[in-house]
């Protein structure tokens, strides 16, 4: 069952998933309330588990890493005990910065951040490919990212939230 935040809660939310540096009296400014009760707000959601971390986003291609590849992995034989294996191993590769067990064609999809392509190479042979449990390995470079971001859209949620 979803916990059901209303339009301030949503409105705070939508500040702190831009720039979670924001002070609390920025925000509250912009709510239109004062700072203890948003800060109220926060610590409630915060235990609620509703704003799970605070992070910083880096800029990977500032930093090198800028060679991405979405892999498509299918399992020789998909059953929950090989799909938990590969899900722990994976969580165990730092180049592996996204995961996901999906339907279709294959069991899983990564998403791969490496230097360039010969760390890519060498992950996948020597890292993936290393993996018994896997039968076939798609890759599929990225070559140019036209839309990231680690926003939710509240918008769907409340009817609070426009649609920006």
């Amino acid at each position: 069952m979803p916990i059901q935040i209303d339009g301030i809660d949503a409105k705070i939310l939508n500040i702190i998933q831009k720039d979670a540096s924001i002070s609390v009296a920025d925000i509250a400014d912009e709510v239109g309330l004062s700072s203890s009760p948003c800060w109220r707000r926060i610590k409630r959601m915060e235990e609620l588990g509703i704003i799970k971390n605070r992070v910083t986003i880096l800029d990977r291609t500032k930093l090198g890493l800028d060679f991405e590849v979405f892999v498509a992995v299918k399992l020789a034989l998909p059953n929950r005990e090989n799909m938990e294996k590969l899900e722990r191993a994976v969580a165990n590769m730092p180049e592996v910065v996204q995961c996901a067990s999906v339907t279709g064609a294959v069991d899983f999809m990564l998403r791969v951040v490496t230097k360039d392509m010969h760390c890519y190479e060498d992950f996948l042979r020597e890292v993936l490919l290393s993996i018994d449990l896997i039968s076939d390995v798609q890759s599929r470079i990225v070559l140019r990212q036209t839309k990231e971001s680690n926003s939710i859209p509240l918008n769907l949620i409340s009817n609070a939230v426009p649609r920006v």
